[in-house]
């Protein structure tokens, strides 16, 4: 038997930080060492960071990664350590994993497959690796093979699949096995979406099954630039069996995990296996031999089962964890003391307000009180805090601000939620502002304002007067405004900018209203694993989702206004994920709501692509949000559409032909 211990790394990065991404890495290895690894796989461009956008393109970035590698080189004595970099060749730049061993870079593997949809952006700045091919890569004093290698270290082979490399039909672990690798390494930056981690752990049982090898993957962690949040996944794998996977969205900066393997029990899985084809003529094909010598281990015990407790997360467990993580790491890296909510006592506000004591309790629970001050030094307020209500009270500014047309019922709403989240609350009323807009108004167009025929305006300036409030507070203590705005508002525009839309994060506008209503209730009876249930949720959950712009009268809801939450979400994601076109959508709808009347239908597919084609102007301007599913609207990441256009209107006016 030759057992070696293999050990995975997840890292939370920040783009171009060389000193803490430095820093987490020597802490990742020297954590596999005290744990006996021989084998450290470290994630996906861990040295600049993932997202280091265009400039990924400047040559003195380019040479500050290598320079940190060679600073870091001394660290890998006595082990095998990846590192991921960009690397330029002859006027093209690569996504590359280097490989070191005993203090040396062994060679450079390319990537070979891009990942371009969405909010990946790989091929504006790397170009694809060709299969197969190897040179001889050259810079100053140091010389390298790069391009698609196997190291052979100790007479273990060891290969790479760089995140998208595996999710590819034709992965180059295909070739990687036919050349006799042992082990295969996965450096990612993959993104946070829901049920994604299920695919990743398919990919790794099937690439550990299918190619006969020991798999190591290592994810990114947090929320590495500002809206991608990586989970922190980490898995080892061995022939089909999972050996052992890592917990997800910690508080840490690094996390590992560890587990010995047995080579020659994977190669005799190889032998023994007639649908194997080992290729002797390539072999020796790009292969990097290395002295290194691999101390002698005794077997571990034989595990009884895989060391997860994730794969059942419910989807509002992994809602509240990811957003929660996202939050606490855009607070630390903003610098931000604090965040500050115009609570409303709407659904919206209150998501982002028990999200925010969420983060909180999350984060405490993991790092200790202690711990949670020492992530955010800079804030001398928090260091002076000595409990979580503390806590709460001094990073969570909740507003309530008031017109004639708001209600007892959303006061009471509002004071219930931030009493159970124990944050500051605050009740401003803005009456007197709009009163004095629309006087001025009504002075400069020499006429009175009136509902009947100025509806939106008089809806609007209540929404934008409110604004200047919360950003002055937020100023006051240098705290980030949040935005409150959901992914069902961004579709047909159902938001005021510059009113309910101001903030510099809008941390829901990635979500659909109906799930957010959902996860409400969820808050209110179960509640998060890391938290406790919100009773207080119940004066929110009772209401019907209404803006309150509009006298009381009026009756106004949202629903009313547009349509039922659930056929939006509907229409939405027919018509921009599926891209089906009206027709094809009212075909849909009819299947789905055979109780809607076709007039009904009909009315809602048309106010559907009528607002998602006028509306494009306000997605361009909301703050940034988080990515929570391969269906978001952010235009900026991942769902493109003109700001002008014809706006559907042949195929809506065909929905009406007989």
């Amino acid at each position: 038997m030759k057992w070696i211990r293999i050990a995975a790394a997840v890292l939370n990065q920040t783009p171009l930080a060389w000193d803490q991404n430095s820093k987490n890495i020597r802490t990742a290895i020297q954590m596999a060492r005290q744990a006996g690894a021989h084998v450290l796989c470290l994630p996906e461009l861990c040295v600049t960071g993932y997202g280091c956008e265009d400039a990924f393109l400047s040559p003195a970035v380019q040479h500050e990664a290598l320079c940190v590698v060679q600073e870091l080189l001394p660290e890998t004595r006595g082990m095998v350590v990846s590192f991921g970099l960009p690397l330029e060749f002859r006027g093209g730049l690569y996504n590359a994993a280097g490989l070191a061993a005993d203090g040396k870079i062994l060679g450079f593997v390319a990537k070979q497959n891009l990942a371009g949809e969405g909010l990946h952006y790989e091929p504006r700045w790397f170009k694809p690796w060709p299969n197969g091919v190897a040179v001889n890569w050259i810079r100053d004093e140091l010389t390298a093979p790069l391009g698609d290698l196997v190291f052979d270290c100790g007479g273990v082979r060891i290969g790479f699949e760089i995140c998208e490399d595996a999710w590819v039909a034709n992965r180059p672990g295909v070739d990687l096995a036919r050349r006799g690798v042992d082990v295969l390494l996965n450096p990612s930056a993959s993104h946070f979406a829901f049920g994604k981690h299920q695919v990743r752990r398919r990919f790794v049982l099937d690439g550990s099954r299918a190619f006969h090898v020991a798999y190591a993957y290592a994810n990114l962690l947090g929320n590495e630039a500002g809206r991608a949040i990586f989970d922190g996944d980490s898995m080892i794998a061995s022939c089909g069996q999972m050996l052992v996977t890592g917990r997800r969205f910690s508080y840490a900066d690094v996390e590992l995990i560890h587990e010995a393997v047995d080579i020659d029990l994977i190669r005799t899985q190889k032998i023994r296996t007639h649908s194997h084809r080992a290729d002797p003529t390539a072999a020796s094909v790009g292969v990097i031999s290395a002295e290194f010598s691999f101390p002698e281990i005794s077997p571990p015990a034989t595990p009884t089962h895989s060391q997860s407790a994730e794969d059942a997360t419910s989807k509002y467990e992994e809602f509240t964890q990811a957003v929660s993580l996202g939050l606490f790491d855009y607070l630390r890296k903003s610098r931000s003391r604090g965040f500050v909510v115009s609570l409303s006592g709407g659904a919206d506000s209150a998501a982002v307000s028990c999200l925010v004591a969420n983060m909180i309790d999350a984060s405490v629970a993991e790092l200790g009180l202690q711990g949670f001050k020492n992530k955010l030094d800079y804030d001398p307020v928090v260091a002076a805090c000595q409990s979580i209500a503390e806590f709460k009270s001094q990073l969570l500014t909740c507003v309530y601000q008031s017109t004639r047309n708001s209600s007892k019922v959303t006061l009471h709403a509002a004071q219930e939620v931030a009493r159970g989240i124990q944050a500051k609350f605050l009740q401003l009323d803005v009456d007197p502002l709009v009163e004095a807009y629309t006087n001025m108004i009504s002075k400069a167009v020499d006429r009175s304002l009136t509902w009947e025929q100025d509806d939106v305006a008089l809806q609007n300036i209540q929404a934008r007067v409110r604004a200047p409030s919360v950003w002055m507070l937020a100023n006051l203590s240098g705290a980030l405004l949040l935005a409150t705005s959901n992914r069902s508002e961004a579709a047909v525009g159902y938001a005021t900018m510059d009113g309910d839309t101001c903030g510099g994060l809008a941390p829901i506008a990635g979500i659909d209203k109906a799930f957010l209503r959902e996860w409400l209730q969820w808050m209110e009876t179960d509640g998060p694993a890391a938290g406790h249930p919100i009773p207080g949720l119940r004066h929110v959950n009772e209401q019907a989702p209404t803006a309150e712009l509009r006298p009381q009268s009026k009756g106004q809801t949202d629903e009313s206004d547009l349509m039922p939450y659930e056929v939006l979400d509907s229409i939405e994601r027919s018509a921009v994920r599926d891209k089906r076109g009206p027709a094809e959508v009212l075909r849909q709808l009819q299947a789905d709501y055979p109780q809607a009347t076709p007039h009904e239908l009909k009315t809602w597919v048309t106010k559907f692509f009528q607002l998602w084609s006028r509306n494009q102007w306000k997605r361009e301007r909301f703050a940034p949000s988080f990515h929570l599913d391969d269906e978001n609207l952010d235009p900026k990441t991942w769902c493109r559409f003109p700001i002008l256009s014809g706006g559907f209107q042949r195929e809506l006016d065909q929905l009406n032909e007989p």
